[in-house]
């Protein structure tokens, strides 16, 4: 795990993403990689389209169609790597000092997956190039993406807002304590207020929870607070989010716990959907 990996397109998102890891590449130390995949749905390098003509169809009309796939397949790498670019330019611009480029041709989570192990943090768009419509607020391979990659997933508003305080959602899991350590130790946090916020109800128990997370973190040198909320889980963490004025939130990616179940089949769009601010997702 040894860079920052931005997934860059065409999309209305790209500039936040850019801006995002950036941010993160600097405050970690770590080399930023800005990755375009060019999809082989959407441009085949090549197509075959013998069984779309009809018989008696000339041949030459065959090798038309096949050329024209061929010169949308080009523009489509030109173009990814016009962006790739320009996102390069704008890391320079944020102080990054060579971000690297890389274009691939294929499927975004399966090059996602062949490049995993060299990845310390994913930054993603909440949409994609083909995901701008409002009707579409979710891009359309995010889901696949967290359900696969076992990586830090940073996933990024539209807008950029340098983070100055976060909140762990908190629910005491294996998933959240190992986010703890991970905070308390990651320079990608360091000198930024940690708000830990565990919804349910307000038992010795769970305030056992969450002071020993508040231990760990405050021995990892962070200023620290503490809530519990009754409540129904997404709309707590938000109006918590917004009382507070908070710039990022941490939670677990999966599991069975009542915060985790979020981010499982439907309602990982909706809980992406109504965050305003960037999601760390953690596996």
């Amino acid at each position: 795990m040894t860079q920052v990996l931005a997934c860059i397109d065409g999309s209305l998102s790209s500039p936040a993403v850019c801006d995002y890891a950036a941010w993160a590449s600097l405050r970690l130390g770590a080399p930023l990689t800005l990755l375009h995949v060019l999809d082989h749905k959407q441009y085949p390098p090549r197509s075959d389209l013998s069984g779309n003509i009809a018989l008696g169809s000339r041949e030459q009309l065959l090798q038309e169609l096949a050329e024209l796939d061929e010169r949308r397949s080009k523009l489509g790498l030109e173009q990814g790597r016009l962006a790739l670019e320009a996102a390069r330019e704008r890391a320079q611009r944020d102080g990054v000092a060579n971000p690297q480029l890389r274009q691939r041709h294929g499927d975004l989570v399966d090059s996602l997956r062949e490049l995993e192990n060299d990845i310390r943090l994913l930054v993603i768009g909440r949409q994609g190039e083909t995901s701008d419509a409002i009707s579409q607020l979710v891009g359309s391979q995010l889901e696949s993406v967290i359900r696969t990659l076992h990586r830090p997933i940073l996933v990024s508003p539209g807008q950029f807002r340098a983070p100055r305080s976060l909140m762990l959602a908190y629910d005491g899991s294996a998933t959240c304590d190992k986010g703890v350590d991970l905070l308390a130790a990651s320079p990608l946090f360091q000198g930024l207020p940690i708000h830990v916020v565990m919804v349910g109800a307000d038992s010795d128990a769970a305030r056992a929870q969450v002071q020993q997370a508040e231990r760990r973190l405050v021995a990892g040198g962070h200023q620290v607070q503490l809530a519990i909320r009754a409540g129904e889980v997404e709309p707590s963490l938000h109006d918590y989010q917004t009382e507070q004025d908070i710039d990022l939130l941490v939670m677990g990616a999966y599991g069975h716990s009542r915060i985790r179940q979020f981010l499982v089949g439907s309602t990982t769009s909706h809980m992406l959907q109504t965050s305003v601010s960037p999601l760390l997702l953690l596996r």
